[in-house]
């Protein structure tokens, strides 16, 4: 596998061309001194740690994995001095408030960091990714005392964060969850039960770890209603801030997984531990759900990672591979065979990664952006639109990015052949570590029946508008116009499948609810290629005017557009497919018998 090199130029293009981002935020509170050069700063340091610190340990922390003994977690070699740097350096706390220690960086930038870090090692970055949706919890939830103790501390990198939610009979639904709270006098609370699945749940990066627990208080409603979220210390602490003795929280067992091997996958027992509410009685999921919508748009991230990281090794490879001839005559004569990049199902497969990989990133951009809108905007029914289209499209980026990242990894394996198969060249554990992606934080199929039992019909589909409208208005001025209407067109029948399949779905799934659940995941994929295009027409958009100018020394702007003629060609018809699948209904699945399985 060749050395990871950060994507610099792509970011630089998608964050300051296409979205003009640094102009966008600098006009938002609390980022007016934003500039494009201390963006461009923060993301060739990002991409230096990551080429420098984080890439190297990726395949010794895949092969080692993570020790446990005697209730002791440890991380394989390097990982404790490489998150010590990544401490030092500030990236724990890059965008963490300044009052609480952090830089105060916009998401929008963040994704293209955590892109980086999960293209070099996607263990390491599950340890401070979790850390900071922790540490967002705590902000949003926290009583203020809570804050002060807790938000410094994660935010320096201190201590860590997890989120515990499944137990061994409940995963997706958590209205099963046993877990115990008893409160206590002082206003704490003594937590029993039992958690699995938790990552980064034991380590030895960290002095102390943050856990985010589900429980159920004496008495709670049954089911969600009846659920209730808690702070819960792995050491106690004290009044000024220093770690004590245990507090009733062990690990039990470590997992031993596909993948992620670096990333320490625990059973967590709680004893009659001490911790505090977060949020109302009963109401934990909705304090939880902060943490958890946040973790879906980072493992689409962690998707898109993944396959940037394929593309890479995928090309270097074809480059360098030689195996027969070009079928048009040998394009290198002078040696035994050409190199494979000459054959056009190689290139078919390495367009289809770097498409996917240029179209999610400027889409985790874009919602990336419209995250720092909702939070930071001065008026109010704009921070409700962007709020409204990110609810809308987080579990499209959970779901196509994840689903992509796993393809992307599989392509690549294909490109290299045999050699793909076997450790040596690193491409088999992307494929290992992406297949996680598709799972936790709620499995592509729950994302996908979030997309249409929750957000299509929402408020009247009042967040399908702050998609649809913009689109619609981007196509009507361009479809015609002679250089952008070649890219439009096949938009504009993509999203009329779109628009028909929302409204086939919306009809059908008011008589038949299995209805709905039979066309989700189809639904999903197909909304996902429409907004891929959508990002893909604002590229080809920017592009334009200076490829093969005087800014195109290298080629970059005419790459772009060609790469774009292949989505459009080859992978926005895809919907069609979609279209038609979505179209013949639930009959085929739900009438057969379950005997017949």
């Amino acid at each position: 596998m060749p050395a990871y090199k950060a994507p610099l130029r792509d970011m630089r293009f998608v964050f300051h061309e296409l979205h003009q981002a640094d102009t966008l935020l600098a006009g938002l509170p609390g980022y007016e001194e934003l500039s494009a050069d201390l963006i461009d700063a923060v993301l060739e340091q990002a991409g230096t740690i990551c080429e420098e610190v984080l890439a190297p340990l990726n395949r010794q922390g895949d092969e080692h994995g993570c020790l446990f003994e005697n209730g002791v977690v440890r991380t394989p070699p390097g990982f404790k001095q490489a998150y010590d740097l990544f401490r030092q350096n500030g990236w724990t706390g890059f965008a963490c408030a300044p009052e609480d220690g952090g830089q105060g960086l916009p998401k929008a930038v963040n994704s293209l960091v955590e892109e980086m870090i999960c293209s070099a090692n996607l263990s390491f970055g599950m340890y401070p990714g979790l850390s900071h949706g922790a540490y967002l919890t705590i902000r949003r939830w926290g009583r203020e005392d809570l804050k002060k103790t807790y938000l410094p501390r994660l935010a320096e990198g201190a201590w860590s964060g997890t989120m515990c939610l499944t137990e061994p009979q409940c995963g997706t639904d958590l209205g099963l969850v046993r877990t115990r709270a008893v409160p206590q006098d002082d206003g704490s609370f003594r937590i029993t039960g039992t958690k699995i699945f938790i990552s980064a749940g034991e380590h030895d990066l960290t002095d102390n770890i943050i856990h985010l627990v589900l429980a159920r208080l004496p008495g709670a409603p049954k089911g969600i209603k009846g659920i209730s979220l808690f702070l819960v210390p792995k050491f106690q602490v004290g009044d000024d801030g220093s770690v004590g003795a245990g507090n009733g929280v062990s690990c039990g067992a470590i997992e031993h997984k596909m993948g992620i091997k670096a990333s320490s996958t625990c059973v967590i027992n709680f004893d009659d531990a001490r911790g505090w509410m977060l949020g109302e009685p009963n109401k934990g999921m909705r304090a939880m759900f902060t943490m958890m919508n946040g973790a879906r748009l980072e493992v689409g991230i962690q998707g898109l990672g993944i396959a940037e990281a394929a593309y890479q090794g995928a090309v270097t490879y074809a480059r360098e591979r030689l195996q027969g001839r070009s079928l048009s005559g040998a394009k290198h004569p002078d040696k035994a065979a050409d190199p494979i990049i000459v054959h056009p199902e190689v290139r078919r497969n390495l367009l289809t990664i770097r498409a996917g990989v240029e179209g999610c990133r400027a889409l985790g951009a874009w919602v990336g952006l419209q995250l720092d809108v909702s939070h930071h905007h001065p008026d109010p029914q704009t921070r409700q639109n962007a709020d409204d289209l990110v609810a809308l499209l987080t579990p499209v980026v959970k779901a196509m990015f994840t689903d992509f990242g796993f393809e992307a990894a599989n392509l690549g394996v294909q490109v290299f052949g045999g050699h793909g198969y076997i450790r040596e060249h690193g491409m088999e554990q992307l494929v290992r570590d992406a297949r996680i992606t598709q799972i936790y934080e709620g499995t592509n199929g729950v994302q996908a029946l979030d997309l249409v039992g929750r957000k299509m019909g929402a408020h009247a589909g009042r967040y399908l508008r702050q998609f649809f409208h913009p689109l619609a208005a981007m196509i009507e001025a361009r479809i015609e116009d002679e250089t952008l209407g070649p890219y439009a067109q096949p938009l504009a029948k993509a999203f009329v499948r779109l628009q028909q399949a929302t409204a086939q779905i919306a009809r059908a799934g008011m008589v038949k609810p299995d209805e709905a659940g039979a066309a989700a995941s189809d639904y999903l994929r197909l909304f996902g290629l429409v907004a891929l295009g959508y990002m893909w027409l604002r590229m080809v958009e920017t592009a334009l005017p200076k490829a093969g100018g005087a800014e195109d020394g290298d080629g970059f702007y005419s790459a772009k557009l060609n790469t774009a003629r292949f989505f459009f060609d080859r992978m926005l018809p895809q919907t069609a497919g979609l279209f038609q699948a979505i179209m013949a209904g639930g009959a085929s699945l739900m009438t057969f018998d379950e005997t017949w399985f």
